[in-house]
This record gives C-alpha cells, structure tokens and sequence, in this order.
C-alpha cells in the first residue's frame, strides 16, 4: 500500500479509475437514490410552500412558495451528499471491504476520497435543483443566475459530503450517526433561513446562522436567483469555499487513519 501524497499530488488516472467504478456502481441504483434525495426535499418545498404559505404570503420581500422554493436546495444538497457520505463511506470499508480492494491498486486515500466526494458532489449539484425546478411550476419566476445554481451547489456538496466521510471514519459504528444527525445537521438545518429568515430568532441562534455552512448556501443560491449582492455574496461563496477545503483535508486524514493504520 503506497504512502499518501502530499497535497497537490493527486494522480489523474487514480481519480478517474475511482470515478468511473462510482459511475458504474451508481447505475445499478440510481432511480432509489435520485428517488430520495428529489422527493424529500420536493415534499418540504409543497408541505411548507404551500402550507405556511396559505398563512404567509410574503418573507423578506419574497412570496412564500419563491421563498421556500429557493431554501430548500439547500435541504436537497445536504440529503444528497452528506447522508451518502457518512452511510456510504462506512459500509464500503467496515463491511464490504471495497476501500481495501482499491487501495490495493495504485491508488491511495487522498485519491480515493477525494475521487468519492467528487462525484456525491456532482450529484448534489443536480439533485439540488430540483426543488428550484418544482417551485418554477408554482410560479418561480426563471432568471439568469439560475443556471449557477447547480455550481454552488456542488461546491457546497462537496463540503457536505467531505463532511459526512469525516465523520464515517471517526464513528465506530453506524448507530452513531443518530448522534450527528440529531445534535449537529439538524440543528443546521433549522437555523439556515430556509423556512423563515433567522431576523426572528435568538441571538444565540442567529450567531450560529452566521457559521452555517447551511445558511450561506440558502442566501447564496436566493440571490443568485432574486438578484447578486456582491460584497455578502462574496463572503457567502468565501465561507462554503473554506468549509469545503477544511472538510477535504479532515476527511482524508481521519481517513488515512482508520484505513492505513
């Protein structure tokens, strides 16, 4: 088994050999995984669009639905990469034993995650707008800074899904994924301004908005969509950048360490 690389290392033909299996191995199942990460988020858009929004009709400056429509992408991203990461990732190398056979090639682990997360982030990019697209139905007004969309999305599934390989290899075993599901996503997912802007909530609560990965993809992808505000858009693509770097790096070391040990 080779030694890791140093960063900037990464062999093209070992990232491609690990994408094209994950390409193969995502045909064989790919109507129950595009199922769940599209139908979900689709179901809280309709739930809430048209629910709440039968009691709101306008939030910050939006219609309810448009303004749902647009959050929930960041639901989509977040069901389509971190959750298939941290499942994925420990059955592959606790059970199947997958991992060790393609280590076994020349390739090593900064190729291999970095190859895995690649693609869940690809896949984030395009379950993520299908929220967007049934909010359209409803009456989203299309514009130009949509077609963006799919790109921050994959920046931000790629952090995601780094994220949930992190956690993968830290865990022991996979009921504790109910811990970071419960005590940390969740959370997340309720102070990223999806459903209702976080102007309302507690301080406390707002300052943990503001570290979010969550919310800065939400406000990126509406201004994207209702109109650019350079100087907040910048720290918003600033901080999923940062996330995503940080998140790749974690992953591969703790990765490193429960495969090469």
């Amino acid at each position: 088994m080779s030694a890791p690389k140093r960063l900037g290392r990464l062999e093209r033909p070992a990232l491609m050999g690990v994408l094209v299996r994950e390409i193969i191995n995502f045909a064989s199942f790919w109507r129950s995984s595009t199922f769940s990460a599209t139908v979900e988020p689709t179901v809280y858009l309709l739930a809430f669009g048209f629910g709440f929004g039968s009691l709101v009709s306008t939030v910050g400056g939006y219609d309810y639905v448009e303004y749902v429509g647009t959050g929930t992408v960041a639901t989509a991203v977040l069901f389509s990469s971190a959750f298939p990461a941290m499942f994925g990732t420990f059955v592959k190398y606790k059970f199947q034993r997958t991992y060790d056979a393609i280590l076994a090639a020349p390739v090593d682990t900064e190729e291999l995650v970095t190859a895995e997360v690649l693609w869940l982030s690809v896949r984030a990019g395009t379950y993520g707008c299908a929220p967007m697209l049934v909010a359209i139905v409803f009456g989203l007004d299309p514009s130009w800074g949509m077609l963006l969309v799919p790109f921050i999305a994959m920046i931000a599934g790629f952090g995601w899904a780094c994220f949930g390989t992190t956690i993968s290899a830290i865990v022991n075993s996979i009921d504790n994924f109910n811990y970071i599901t419960s005590a940390v996503l969740t959370p997340l997912f309720l102070v990223a301004g999806t459903f209702f802007p976080i102007d309302g909530l507690p301080q406390w609560a707002q300052v943990i908005a503001q570290i979010n990965p969550l919310y800065h993809l939400v406000e990126l992808v509406r201004h994207a969509v209702f109109g650019f505000e350079p100087g907040a858009d910048l720290i918003h693509l600033g901080v999923l950048v940062f996330f995503a770097l940080l998140m790749w790096r974690l992953a591969i070391h703790f990765m490193e360490k429960r495969l090469i040990a």
